[in-house]
């Protein structure tokens, strides 16, 4: 960027237009903090909308409407590891943290948060193998509440992971759970996996974020880009 050449983008401007966090969201994971990077209005609006929205809202707002529809919005007890899935799933969620933990430390920020997002895609992927409809229809009453703790949970964690540089989309995120317990939230209860008890979501979930008309917003931040 540069200002002869007229393609200068300022953060403040696209805060203004898309929120604090999802801006911080996108430096952080697309400029390594030791060398140059590149800011463009298609990648941009690429990683608000599959990023934030498809993967971490959209996670958010199907666990939080499953919750209500099948257990009247109460997020049942840990019931222990049932089978195969739960267990990967909390082995796989417990490597994340500590590789998160690493990287982060070692000032690798862009690869830590990956490290997240790898987690939000297992939790997504959780979903579909598990397919708590069906079991719903099937009334495998203990497997569906396995399905919504493990859901719940790995929300609260990724919710912890994001809080350093997402914090208002994390305070959502707690909020929308039913969290409000402080011992719930500190750094050393991402390891934790059965301390869930009595928690009640949102009535109705509330998407974190919104997805983006494509061409328009990428118009948008282009003109921003020529002020």
């Amino acid at each position: 960027m540069s200002k002869s050449k007229g393609n200068v983008i300022y953060p403040e401007d696209l805060v203004e237009k898309y929120g604090l966090d999802s801006v911080r969201y996108f430096l952080l994971r697309e400029m390594p903090i030791t060398q140059d990077a590149i800011f463009t209005p298609e990648n941009f609006v690429e990683r608000y909308n599959f990023d934030l929205c498809n993967d971490l809202s959209n996670l958010l707002n199907r666990t939080v409407s499953m919750v209500n529809k099948y257990f009247g919005g109460q997020v049942p007890s840990y019931p222990g590891t049932l089978n195969d899935v739960d267990k990967e799933l909390e082995e796989f969620s417990l490597k994340q943290i500590e590789l998160f933990d690493k990287k982060w430390n070692d000032y690798e920020i862009a690869n830590s948060i990956q490290e997240i997002w790898n987690l939000i895609s297992r939790t997504n992927k959780y979903i579909d193998e598990t397919s708590p409809w069906i079991l719903a229809k099937e009334e495998e009453t203990k497997k569906l509440a396995s399905v919504m703790y493990h859901l719940i949970e790995n929300l609260r964690k990724i919710a912890i992971l994001i809080k350093p540089f997402m914090n208002d989309t994390a305070d959502n995120i707690l909020r929308q759970i039913g969290i409000k317990d402080e011992s719930l939230i500190n750094w050393n209860s991402l390891k934790q996996y059965d301390r869930l008890e009595g928690l009640k979501v949102i009535e109705k979930g509330e998407p974190i974020f919104m997805r983006l008309n494509q061409e328009e917003e990428i118009e948008y931040i282009k003109g921003l880009m020529k002020k």
